[in-house]
């Protein structure tokens, strides 16, 4: 995925799939393009419950190189992403569809295209 994901199903039918107990997103929007540092909601355990919150989407990078958000964590054994990895602070982002950069340039532009993926045509509702 690079960087760029839809979430454009309504927070009950978010709630309703993953049974959400608690929902604290207030009106929730249709997305159809949420970047990093963009606020989105997520399904997360809190004291054994499910609920639904709305969150900066990535991770605090590591204090000596500072920057924005990190989206695509490599080195899972580096000292600083270990606490950020454990089941305590995982959570589901629920999406319709994401997108990625088309292999090649697009002759006409000669930028990459924007190619969005989904399980199927319908854009139904998943997570990662």
């Amino acid at each position: 995925m690079c960087n760029l994901y839809s979430i454009t199903t309504n927070q009950a039918a978010i709630a309703a799939l993953f049974r959400v107990m608690n929902r604290y997103v207030g009106n929730l929007p249709p997305m159809p393009g949420v970047f990093p540092d963009y606020p989105a909601p997520v399904v997360r355990n809190d004291q054994g419950e499910r609920e639904m919150v709305v969150m900066r989407w990535g991770m605090p990078p590591p204090p000596k190189i500072g920057g924005p958000p990190v989206t695509n964590i490599r080195n899972t054994s580096s000292p600083h992403w270990r606490g950020w990895l454990k089941p305590e602070n995982r959570c589901l982002v629920p999406f319709n569809s994401f997108a990625e950069y088309a292999p090649e340039p697009n002759p006409e532009t000669k930028k990459k295209d924007v190619v969005w993926f989904a399980l199927n045509d319908d854009r139904p509702l998943t997570a990662l």
